[in-house]
């Protein structure tokens, strides 16, 4: 292929030979449109859960990142025009072609924490189930209140 034409403006062959494999945390550069014509970059850093398509014109990959506490998917077109750059971080090594189970596993992971920071505690005579934090509070505010019901009953020197 001598006269070979160029289409678009991504590396087409860079991209190919790109080892993207799951379980692989990446950093994606995005172009994301401001105003008319104008693009700023922004990246999208998580681990990669599924490869699809092999190297073929549809090939995509799939990225999660947990962001503020919520778990956050985007599924890349692996020769979009959009993508800057693609950077791989850090190489996993996993046995399995695709980690849908990372997403029940965060789950899991929170729920099990969640119930690990749960606490009885004995307020006013009253038995409560609460996080760790409320406990604590209840702890301090409970000795407040003996504190002042010490000084109420103490004898005072008149």
């Amino acid at each position: 292929m001598k006269n070979a034409v160029k289409i678009s403006t991504v590396d087409m062959e860079q991209r190919k030979n790109l080892d993207l494999r799951p379980g692989d945390t990446v950093r994606v550069w995005q172009r994301i449109e401001e105003e008319k014509g104008k693009y700023r970059l922004q990246a999208f850093e998580g681990l990669v859960l599924a490869r699809k398509h092999g190297t073929e014109a549809g090939a995509t990959f799939t990225v999660r990142r947990v962001a503020s506490g919520v778990g956050v998917e985007k599924i890349f077109p692996l020769y979009s025009l959009m993508i800057d750059k693609i950077e791989i971080l850090k190489r996993s090594r996993v046995r399995r072609a695709k980690l849908y189970f990372i997403r029940d596993k965060v789950a899991r992971e929170a729920r099990r924490q969640l119930r690990k920071s749960r606490v009885m505690v004995n307020v006013s005579g009253v038995t409560k189930v609460v996080a760790q934090e409320a406990a604590e509070f209840a702890k301090e505010t409970e000795g407040e209140k003996e504190a002042v019901v010490a000084d109420l009953t103490a004898p005072t020197d008149n």
